[in-house]
């Protein structure tokens, strides 16, 4: 199979939680095992630094990555999902893996993937750990990708564990509270290794407590523990509390190994981190006049902020390119948004995108007046279309509708 026959019986033959949603999700680690057991278990060859969280784990991830390779290092990075090539997945160095690599990784395996019936996310899981292997990276970041406790990622022994922050999102599989949710990625927080927190609430501080002292592990509060930061080519209101979990992190990392990263590092790192890492869809401003925002967030807790920035911004008008997915709870959502605004619904390119009419609807019940659109491609040329120079256009509301405008 080439490259395209490769990604299409990739994502057609098997679950995939981007495209399927809760019918991908499986809540047990033993494919995965099973999996790296037949690869010779490339993982145990690694040095790791794991992270989780509700939000800002992308962010996160490819700010100490930029760090990292400004020091020096040959740095993994496995992320999800993907905004355009599922490449951007695994990378080293901010090069994305070669196509060549996929194909012949899948082909090899392909009928043991069959016969065990391994999951979209289970397999990459295991093509990114024996990549990273092969290359012989000094160290590997890797995002958990639902959860943490039953992630596939979470056969790894990291040298730092980090959780980001814990907010209200895939309670159909974390649970509804903020406490089972920090529950479900406290799995992550393994015996004797050091865990750095994000952010925390009066709901999830007493469980990470809990079971870092379980597992007779330090755990480290970066909102408390750091108090100046660099300045970032990520200028989100939100990356504030990224930076300090990364600089909380590098300051742990020297403690319990032998990587050397000076302030330099951090400092150029922070500011060259798209250069180095090719980070897209946050807070990313795609042109002036009128001015052209774009931002992954999805849920409450990270609309809320980006929302609130979008505020800041000076204009005459404010479009928003909005879509969603059907699962997303829009009487959560919804509120949050603006209603000075000329709204473009759309459904993104996805069998799990939500009809637009439906959106529209919803959102009348808000305040939030559009019209719709038939592909978030058409929705985004009316708003360009629509502004004057003086206005400001967002596009948002989903990972897939930044993909299709970027």
């Amino acid at each position: 199979m080439n490259y395209a026959e490769t990604l299409d019986w990739m994502f057609n033959q098997l679950p995939m939680y981007q495209t399927q949603g809760a019918s991908a999700y499986k809540k047990d680690l033993t494919n995965t095992i099973l999996l790296a057991n037949y690869l010779g278990n490339p993982e145990k060859n690694l040095k790791f630094i794991h992270v989780a969280g509700t939000n800002g784990k992308g962010s996160t991830s490819h700010l100490l990555a930029s760090v990292l390779q400004e020091a020096g290092y040959k740095v993994g990075l496995y992320t999800s999902p993907h905004l355009k090539d599922f490449r951007e997945r695994i990378k080293i160095n901010g090069a994305d893996i070669a196509e060549q690599f996929v194909c012949d990784f899948i082909n090899k395996y392909k009928i043991f993937f069959e016969q065990n019936q391994l999951s979209f996310f289970e397999m990459t899981v295991g093509l990114a750990f024996d990549y990273f292997a092969k290359e012989k990276v000094d160290i590997a970041i890797i995002e958990v990708g639902l959860g943490g406790r039953l992630d596939s990622t979470n056969i790894i022994t990291p040298l730092v564990s980090v959780i980001t922050n814990i907010g209200l999102d895939h309670t159909q599989f974390l649970g509804n509270t903020l406490e089972l949710i920090a529950g479900e990625k406290a799995g992550i927080i393994k015996h004797n290794i050091p865990i750095v927190i994000g952010e925390y609430t009066s709901e999830t501080k007493p469980v990470f407590i809990a079971k870092a002292k379980q597992e007779n592990t330090p755990v480290y509060f970066a909102s408390d523990l750091i108090h100046e930061t660099y300045q970032s080519a990520l200028i989100g209101d939100y990356q504030i509390h990224n930076k300090k979990t990364v600089l909380q992190i590098i300051k742990i990392l020297q403690e319990v190994s032998d990587f050397k990263i000076s302030q330099e590092n951090c400092k150029n790192g922070f500011m060259n981190v798209i250069a180095k890492t090719h980070l897209q869809g946050r807070w990313q401003i795609l042109q002036e006049y009128p001015k052209v925002i774009c931002d992954t967030a999805h849920n409450k807790d990270g609309l809320k902020i980006t929302l609130n920035q979008l505020q800041k911004e000076a204009f005459s008008k404010l479009h928003i390119v909005l879509g969603v997915v059907n699962d997303k709870d829009l009487n959560e959502i919804l509120p949050l948004f603006p209603k000075n605004a000329i709204y473009y619904f759309s459904k993104p390119d996805n069998f799990r995108g939500l009809d637009p009419a439906i959106l529209q609807q919803k959102a009348k019940d808000f305040g939030l007046i559009g019209e719709v659109y038939n592909s978030v491609v058409n929705a985004y040329e009316k708003a360009l279309q629509d502004a004057t120079p003086d206005d400001v256009i967002y596009v948002g509301g989903s990972t897939f509708v930044v993909a299709e405008i970027l």
